[in-house]
């Protein structure tokens, strides 16, 4: 799923680089001139040292600085207790920092009440009033902003045919579907044209596929109104595949921001390569250096060249990963540089992939992610012995 997103992504970037002019004079066409004086059009949401604890000490969120650029989809990734729902909550108003200052369009918000922040929000439950129909939960966030009958019945029908929901209006939330209730919080947060939009694990309660296609709804409507979208999950895939960039939490720090490809292809630190995706983790030994490049000895004795060093020291224990799609299999008697040999545990099928799992002396197994096509399966049984293609510019090195 992980590979199927980043390949969307991929398809979709020369799209984003084609509409970004567009985009642009959509959101510059909302902003104030007075506004573009200060610089806002391109920074619309500024972290600036912000923390935040529950009981005097301990911090769940420890001296954040974050730009949120004006009109891009930005998702919060991160484990339970990670830090990332809080940064929302904050945002949203729910929470305040106990330190740090938070804005928006350059308005200090740390005291803001959430109802004067003009920000959207969709919350995991959706939050739809049960005894209102979908119509008067659309129009709810304009009956408090004493938006008029006429109007506020325009945007109703406008935010709700941008859904795709137009026909649904005299139905009630419990009469929906998961999805269509997902698509009516979605139009209620939208139909008074906030700057920001905050979504707090929105599809978590779908099911796989509905999920699916979900995430490829958001990100299209989000390229067609240019709004800014801020995106909490855990789900690393529903991140990749709508998002421009991802901030990844640990222990209430980022740990990487990055736009999804550079995060996938070239982690930070272990915590990030261990998080998205698969990984294979090595641990060795450095035992020469040449220029930035490195010799890596394993355990068993097995040496790894033209190893980018990433400021590890000669005699310095590390750990070098590798994502199984980036190990191809090989003949034993392969005499390919950096060739390790292996014994296969066991083949799994994934449908459209194998992943092939082998044992190396003194290390965690590792695995080998093969397409169905790919001719190092012929003949290809659980107690074969094989040799490790280990390509050393995908290896990446860690202390």
């Amino acid at each position: 799923m992980l590979q199927q997103a980043l390949h969307i992504w991929q398809e979709n970037k020369l799209k984003r680089e084609n509409i970004a002019p567009h985009l642009a004079s959509v959101v510059n066409s909302a902003v104030s001139p007075a506004d573009v004086g200060k610089g806002a059009a391109d920074i619309l949401v500024q972290f600036s040292g912000v923390k935040k604890t529950y009981d005097g000490e301990n911090l769940v969120v420890k001296n954040l600085n974050l730009d949120i650029q004006r009109g891009e989809f930005l998702t919060l990734l991160g484990p339970s207790g990670s830090g990332k729902t809080t940064c929302l909550m904050m945002l949203a108003g729910f929470e305040f920092p106990t330190g740090g200052e938070i804005r928006l369009d350059g308005q200090l918000l740390n005291k803001v009440p959430p109802h004067k922040r003009n920000i959207g929000m969709v919350f995991q439950n959706y939050a739809l009033f049960p005894h209102m129909t979908v119509a008067q939960n659309v129009a709810y966030p304009l009956r408090v902003r004493n938006i008029n009958g006429s109007e506020r019945a325009e945007k109703v029908k406008k935010a709700l045919d941008m859904v795709q929901m137009g026909k649904f209006g005299d139905r009630y939330p419990a009469q929906l579907s998961g999805g269509q209730q997902q698509r009516i919080a979605l139009a209620r947060a939208l139909v008074f044209d906030p700057k920001l939009v905050l979504m707090d694990e929105p599809l978590g309660a779908l099911d796989k596929q509905l999920r699916e296609h979900m995430q490829l709804e958001l990100k299209a409507l989000h390229k067609r109104l240019g709004v800014t979208f801020v995106y909490v999950t855990h789900d690393q895939s529903e991140a990749l595949t709508m998002s421009d960039r991802v901030a990844v939490f640990d222990q209430g720090i980022i740990q990487q921001l990055a736009v999804v490809d550079r995060l996938y292809e070239y982690p930070e630190n272990q915590f990030v390569a261990g998080f998205i995706g698969d990984n294979n983790r090595f641990n060795g030994v450095l035992t020469a250096t040449d220029g930035g490049n490195a010799t890596l000895r394993l355990p068993h004795g097995a040496l790894l060249s033209g190893v980018n060093a990433n400021q590890a020291a000669v005699n310095q224990q590390v750990v070098a990963c590798i994502r199984p799609e980036r190990i191809h299999l090989l003949p034993l008697d392969s005499t390919t540089p950096n060739a390790l040999r292996v014994s296969v545990t066991s083949l799994i099928y994934f449908g459209d992939h194998v992943r092939v799992r082998c044992a190396i002396p003194q290390q965690d197994d590792c695995f080998v992610k093969l397409s169905l096509n790919d001719p190092a399966l012929a003949g290809l049984y659980e107690g074969s012995q094989v040799a490790l293609d280990i390509d050393p510019k995908h290896l990446r090195l860690f202390i």
